[in-house]
């Protein structure tokens, strides 16, 4: 996955976070969702350009799935 995303069961509950921080790569797909720009994000929470980067290409790694059908996975 990407490389400045962690999985770790120890933090946040298992939850995707940008490496070396708390920060929830939800949270920061969530106030980009929202409207808020990438400077706001990276004043209101502290972050690079490249780990906001990063939170939006595990974004969309994760989004990026195939669908079979049933006939077929079966």
């Amino acid at each position: 996955m990407t490389e400045g995303v962690s999985i770790n069961p120890a933090v946040c509950h298992g939850k995707p976070v940008l490496k070396g921080t708390r920060i929830l790569v939800s949270t920061v797909l969530g106030a980009l969702a929202g409207g808020d720009s990438r400077k706001v994000v990276s004043e209101d929470y502290g972050l690079s350009e490249d780990q906001i980067a990063s939170a939006l290409q595990f974004g969309s790694e994760i989004s990026d799935f195939q669908v079979s059908a049933y006939t077929e996975v079966a």
